[in-house]
């Protein structure tokens, strides 16, 4: 895709047109998802791919850079990738729409169930430490004081119903079946590949072995066990300190960072009308087959 073809996303912290610096090479991999939606995990399962090691030879989030994120000047993020000598699997949270669609390359686009993402989403507002986030991206004007958030339940039916355009918010309802929608109408490209948040929870080592297939990947037979088990949520948080995505200080709380790793937290939330509003609301916005494929 040529860059006057590609849609251009932004936000405080992120651009796409970043991936303009970005030199591909033979064999990259593009993690591509939303917001809390596996992100990290899926980091950690192409980190265990590659490496085929449970220890991983350097923090997670220096092994993975997020181009988009810009915290710290792209060149900086550039340098540290061609300086890389393994095969690179790199993070994104631009749809692939916005991004250069490189032959190169395989993208690893992670869904999940929107209300889980958005609840999700929603404790994770509170551990961000927006002074530093402000400082990072070089925000101009005084610093005001943050509006107090309305509690769970009364955020996530304002999240529903809010009408956004996915390139004014990429993780309000729109931005979140906008990414999927645009991913699965490329899902029976061979450099695409779908994974979903539900699939890694039930069969975990069944959706590495397929991953590994698509990407080319051989694992020695007795390898396997281990690595599934340095991928799984209790290993993953046990060793925060090195797996969390927060070198610059962004976070407040690393282990905060994995808060629950379960499903059904958006379900809970809200009585049988009120998810029955958010299937409509889902509907109006994806076409069947993909609304059932997220709310898996």
């Amino acid at each position: 895709m040529h860059d006057d073809a590609r849609v251009h996303y932004t936000s405080s912290d992120e651009d796409s047109a970043r991936w303009r610096e970005f030199a591909f090479r033979q064999g990259d991999i593009v993690i591509s998802t939303r917001s809390k939606s596996g992100t990290t995990w899926m980091q950690m399962i192409c980190a265990l791919l590659v490496f085929q090691e449970p220890e991983l030879p350097a923090p997670l989030e220096e092994l993975s850079p997020w181009v988009d994120h810009a915290i710290e000047p792209i060149s900086a993020v550039v340098d540290r990738l061609e300086g890389q000598q393994h095969r690179r699997f790199v993070k994104t949270h631009t749809p692939l729409d916005g991004l250069p669609l490189d032959p190169r390359a395989t993208y690893v686009v992670v869904g999940r169930h929107p209300l889980d993402m958005a609840v999700s989403l929603y404790h994770q507002g509170d551990n961000i430490d927006r002074r530093r986030l402000r400082e990072l991206t070089g925000a101009a004007g005084p610093e005001t004081p943050e509006a107090p958030r309305p509690p769970l339940r009364e955020w996530l039916l304002r999240w529903i119903d809010r009408d956004a355009t996915p390139q004014e918010a990429l993780d309000s309802l729109p931005g979140v079946v906008h990414h999927a929608v645009d991913a699965w109408a490329r899902r029976d490209r061979t450099d695409v590949v779908l994974v979903h948040y539900a699939d890694l929870m039930t069969d975990l080592g069944g959706e590495m072995r397929r991953l590994a297939e698509r990407l080319g990947i051989t694992v020695e037979a007795e390898r396997w066990a281990d690595l599934v088990a340095a991928a799984g949520f209790a290993s993953m948080r046990a060793r925060s300190s090195v797996v969390t995505p927060n070198r610059l200080g962004v976070l407040k709380d690393s282990a905060a960072f994995f808060r629950r790793g379960r499903s059904g937290a958006g379900r809970e939330v809200l009585d049988q009308a009120e998810y029955d509003h958010y299937l409509v609301r889902l509907g109006s916005m994806a076409p069947p087959d993909v609304a059932a494929w997220l709310n898996r």
